[in-house]
């Protein structure tokens, strides 16, 4: 767990990034494995029949497994889409297994855009969000884009919401004490590492 005491927000984000990218192939297999492991069968997962995941990029932690078994078991599951104008939107796209990918303008793979196969946010059952830290308390700390900010803005002016579900996905090494948190930040149910689940107090 890192010491977040010291450092301002862009330190702290370089200083998670960089240890992340630092974990060797074989470590982040293994990685991808203990998520696998945590998460495939608890409830949250299990019951979801519309999933939202990401494909990794920057050394996030890889969700290819999870993703491959909503599909085995017929759940619907969906990727990130960057819109072209505005160019800080992004929507949710249906992604079927085999289905073909072009890198977007940060060079992450994505579905060519269709928006009959887009799915609202609201009506998504589980959302798997990637991050750069995380907090016990439900904080995340983004990219910086502020992409799922945007797109999940409307739950942040609720109290209470059922779904979506909102799960971080991350390695143990980007778990830091605290994070403080913006008015406009979307606070998660939890986080799910390779080693641990981190349930958000309600």
């Amino acid at each position: 767990m890192t010491d977040t005491a010291t450092l301002t927000r862009p330190q702290l984000r370089r200083h998670l990034r960089n240890a992340r990218r630092a974990l060797t192939p074989a470590q982040q297999r293994q990685a991808a494995a203990g998520l696998y492991r945590l998460l495939a069968q608890h409830p949250l997962f299990r019951k979801a029949r519309h999933i939202a995941l990401y494909l990794p990029n920057d050394g996030e932690i890889d969700p290819a497994l999870l993703l491959r078994e909503a599909q085995r078991r017929g759940k619907r599951t969906y990727l990130p889409v960057l819109h072209a104008w505005p160019r800080t939107r992004m929507v949710f796209q249906r992604f079927e297994k085999g289905e073909k990918l072009t890198p977007n303008r940060f060079r992450i793979p994505e579905p060519a855009t269709d928006r009959r196969r887009q799915r609202p946010v609201w009506a998504l059952d589980l959302i798997l969000l990637p991050l750069v830290g995380f907090d016990d308390a439900g904080g995340r700390l983004g990219m910086g884009g502020g992409f799922y900010d945007r797109s999940l803005a409307y739950l942040a002016r609720r109290q209470t919401w059922k779904k979506p579900r909102l799960l971080g996905l991350a390695h143990e090494c980007q778990k830091v004490e605290r994070l403080a948190q913006a008015s406009w930040d979307v606070p998660l149910q939890g986080t799910v590492s390779d080693r641990h689940w981190y349930v958000a107090p309600r």
